[in-house]
């Protein structure tokens, strides 16, 4: 069974946001929808995101590290997600085990928020339903790109490859391969 998933490479990812620049850019535009914004260059930015970066600094001076943690649906292999939604509108596709939001079926009650070990669910407050990363469904599928253009906008967005995308049941996958030779784990297994 495909599981189609990012992989993150946190020693490489530099915080320069364009992750999020680009995903927001994409999916606006795209299936997803307008994604509000109400405060979106302040300290903690308010509105929709599917992607964010948040930044740390570990240890104590003068051995101090900063830490750039980008974070978004993790498209889970056993989504805790799915199984709360009252309405059905949060689903996993069997076919590639991406998780999805029905936008139609949604209520907004956040009860996938709040099961997201996470913190990736998002509430749109102009339509009053929850989104999502959708690892850029309609992008990836779209037979009118080339092969190279058919990544989610933040993989392709990210100037120091720090973001990989692929089959992680796939052993000859980028992302499988990166596994394996830079020890990766999952984020959160439990």
């Amino acid at each position: 069974m495909t599981q189609l998933a990012l992989v993150i490479d946190l020693n490489v990812c530099v915080g320069c946001q364009a992750c999020v620049t680009n995903c927001k850019e994409w999916n606006t535009s795209g299936s997803a929808g307008p994604m509000v914004d109400q405060n979106p260059y302040g300290k903690d930015p308010t509105g929709t995101f599917f992607n964010r970066v948040q930044t740390y600094e570990v240890g104590e001076f003068p051995n101090t590290e900063t830490i750039h943690f980008p974070k978004s649906c993790l498209h889970c292999e056993d989504p805790p997600c799915v199984p709360v939604c009252p309405t059905g509108a949060s689903y996993k596709r069997k076919e590639d085990g991406i998780v999805l939001v029905d936008y139609d079926k949604c209520i907004g009650c956040k009860y996938c928020s709040w099961a997201c070990p996470y913190g990736v669910r998002e509430f749109d407050e102009q339509q009053k339903i929850m989104k999502k990363c959708t690892l850029c469904v309609d992008r990836i599928y779209d037979p009118k790109m080339t092969e190279e253009e058919r990544r989610p906008a933040c993989v392709r967005a990210c100037p120091t490859s720090a973001r990989l995308y692929g089959d992680i049941h796939d052993p000859e996958s980028e992302v499988s391969q990166a596994i394996r030779e830079a020890g990766g784990y999952q984020l959160m297994p439990e």
